[in-house]
């Protein structure tokens, strides 16, 4: 037997090397590694990242000192890893819980069944939809593709060149130095020696309406990594939505004009509650926290719903097609290899498994509260909604990740429907049963939310894992289990990382942070659910604001498909993106854009060269190395504060020097951003 690549892909024995255990431990602790990144960078900014890539390049590069190593060995690393990677879009949902104020901290336990159970359904949810949409279908899936060629590339076999093995080299150093330079960066700013970030505001003059605005910048490299994955097109939009909230929104808001139009017409201002005399800062940031972030959140739902219904033909379509054109096959007939998934009783015994376990989850939550009384109620409704509507968000999920690929699929918008759906059954309970709307109501919508959202994020990652394991001949059965071994790697991982943040940095509406005065983290995606929970249940979101947000996210819809025509597809304003400018702090939005811009003119500057696409290669590599170096620093700088109760651990150097800090940063980090992508062409030029 040969491998893809022609090299030999057998023991003397003929067994296959693929599902081995060295490849389980290595995946397992890589997934560790980008479960916390993402974690990290989820947190901040809203957006993960694609881990396939980096993992497989790093499994390549480990697994090559050991004799034998095969694609399919790697194969089985880098799924592990991607998985335990996706597994961390969990945080789109679960701090909501400590949002609403019932968690104090996150409940270990609680939370690793969340993410392990859900998980797992999401891999055997998944499962019976492998031949309808890899195998049988035909969509495009951009990043199983993308991976697989890597894989091909850079696995040791007969037929790998010369190049192949500079290039598997240049990028494992590639990673570690971009993972080096980010992490040391960001020890610097810890220490005081550089200022992290900085912001400036100030009140507008009376012929502008007198209101207060600002702006803010990061020195973030993590930021930066981001933004060069998200691309120009994302960036540019967000900078749109950065425009909109603090050149618009907030200085009308702010303004004097405003608030006394709201008095006359008994409307509700941010503003006039803001004590007399204030500075600038409190005023623009009461109004922006208070009402303009509710408009980005009305723009994000918009364009997640929106995005979701453009695909719900080509789904519907492509489903159709694709279970009418599947063989009816005889039982008893022998597979290839490459066609043998996990068998369908053992695939139904683990689905069984995992629905009791969310059962006694359930169970044991509505207990001591006031849904007690209707725990068998909520507890069957609970597993109906989650065998039903999570059958659907695998196979919804599936197909996006197919279509666009997994980093682009809108799991949120999946999420905001789900918590809306979960939210008005629960007032449906409410009304049979007479139970008040307290937290806890809140709470069980948002655990039910969680475990659908673990089987998307899961579901949504496993088909492109699935599609490169089909372009490389790996076996199936092998790959899924591998799966599984991720998404408990992933759940391990979570709840250590998001309790160590939450007490570090907290959460707005969650328990003070160890550190004061911190800025609480933004979870853009798991505020606005909370929100949308609170809201349908108890009545008191502001839906004004949610509903103005609405509005712009139609026009900016509406101007997406107008440049999307004049362009022939060229060209795009991704409605998401422009509500999540509106939605993040300035200093991220500002940092997100900067780094699409560097991405952009780093492309542009090889883009005639004859190593173009090994450059581009080197660029996201180049920027994982940045995410993954910045995210373990800030997690460890949050254990170190958690632990030893010191808010500024690391720091080398007191307050007072905040301009000359900020100086000195901005010229370090400019310079260091330059020598890295220097660095890294040089790298692709010798490949």
């Amino acid at each position: 037997m040969t491998t893809p690549t022609g090299g030999d892909a057998s023991r003397p024995s003929g067994k296959r090397i693929e599902l081995t255990i060295r490849a389980l431990i290595l995946g397992c602790l890589l997934a560790v590694v980008f479960t916390a990144a993402n974690t990290y960078l989820g947190l901040k900014v809203g957006l993960t990242f694609a881990s396939a890539i980096p993992a497989a390049v790093i499994s390549m590069s480990l697994l090559r000192a050991f004799k034998g190593s095969t694609i399919w060995e790697n194969m089985t690393v880098q799924t592990v890893a991607s998985v335990g990677g996706a597994m961390s879009s969990i945080i789109f949902v679960l701090p909501g819980l400590v949002m609403i104020g019932w968690w104090m901290n996150f409940h270990f336990w609680e939370s690793f069944a969340i993410c392990a159970l859900g998980g797992i359904l999401g891999v055997t949810f998944s499962i019976p939809l492998r031949r309808t949409l890899v195998t049988k279908g035909d969509l495009p899936y951009p990043e199983g593709v993308a991976a697989a060629e890597v894989l091909k590339v850079g696995s040791p076999g007969e037929g790998q060149t010369e190049e192949a093995v500079r290039e598997n080299k240049s990028g494992l150093w590639i990673v570690i130095g971009g993972a080096i330079a980010s992490a040391f960066f960001g020890y610097l700013a810890a220490a005081k020696v550089f200022a992290e970030q900085t912001a400036a505001f100030f009140k507008l003059p009376a012929a502008l309406g007198g209101g207060a605005t600002g702006f803010g910048f990061s020195m973030q490299f993590a930021l930066l990594g981001a933004g060069h994955l998200i691309g120009l097109a994302v960036g540019l939009t967000q900078l749109l939505g950065l425009i909109l909230a603090w050149l618009v929104f907030v200085p009308v808001l702010t303004s004097q004009g405003f608030m006394d139009w709201s008095a006359a017409h008994g409307l509700a201002s941010v503003a006039s509650t803001v004590p007399a005399g204030s500075s600038a800062q409190d005023l623009a940031m009461a109004v922006w926290s208070k009402e303009v972030r509710f408009i980005g959140a009305g723009v994000i739902g918009v364009a997640a719903i929106w995005t979701l219904a453009k695909l719900a033909g080509p789904l519907v379509s492509g489903l159709a097609s694709a279970f009418a054109a599947q063989d009816k096959r005889s039982h008893g007939e022998a597979l290839d290899l490459t066609e043998q998934d996990i068998p369908i009783k053992t695939v139904g015994l683990l689905s069984l498994v995992s629905l009791v376990g969310i059962a006694i989850l359930l169970a044991l939550f509505a207990q001591g509260t006031s849904l007690a009384g209707q725990s068998v109620l909520l507890v069957v409704g609970g597993l109906a909604y989650v065998v039903v509507v999570g059958f659907a968000v695998a196979a919804i999920c599936g197909y996006m990740a197919g279509l666009i690929g997994s980093s682009n699929s809108p799991v949120s918008g999946v999420g905001i429907l789900a918590i809306l759906a979960s939210s008005l059954l629960m007032l449906g309970v409410l009304a049979i049963s007479g139970v008040p709307a307290d937290p806890s109501v809140i709470a069980f919508a948002l655990v039910v939310t969680s475990v659908v959202f673990a089987v998307a994020v899961i579901s949504n990652d496993n088909l492109q894992d699935l599609k490169t394991g089909q372009l490389v001949e790996a076996t199936p059965w092998r790959q899924q289990t591998a799966l599984i071994v991720g998404v408990g790697a992933g759940a391990l991982v979570i709840p250590f990382v998001l309790d160590m943040m939450n007490q570090a940095f907290g959460f707005e509406g969650g328990p003070p942070a160890i550190v004061s005065g911190a800025q609480p983290l933004a979870a853009p995606q798991a505020t606005l659910i909370s929100a949308l929970a609170k809201g349908v249940i108890s009545g008191d979101l502001r839906w004004d604001l949610i509903g103005v947000g609405g509005l712009i996210g139609v026009v900016i819809i509406l101007i997406d498909i107008a440049v999307r025509k004049a362009s022939n597809g060229r060209y795009s304003v991704p409605p998401l993106a422009a509500g999540i400018g509106v939605y993040l702090p300035a200093y991220v939005t500002t940092m997100l854009v900067i780094g699409a811009v560097c991405g952009w003119l780093y492309e542009r500057a090889i883009a005639s060269t004859r190593f173009a696409a090994v450059g581009r290669r080197m660029g996201v590599l180049l920027a994982s190395g940045l995410i993954v170096g910045e995210s373990l620093f800030g997690v460890l700088t949050a254990a170190v504060i958690v632990g030893s109760r010191n808010e500024a651990p690391f720091a080398l150097i007191g307050e007072g020097g905040a301009w000359p800090a900020m100086w000195a940063g901005l010229i370090a980090f400019a310079a260091l951003t330059l020598a890295l992508y220097r660095w890294t062409l040089k790298r692709s030029a010798k490949v």
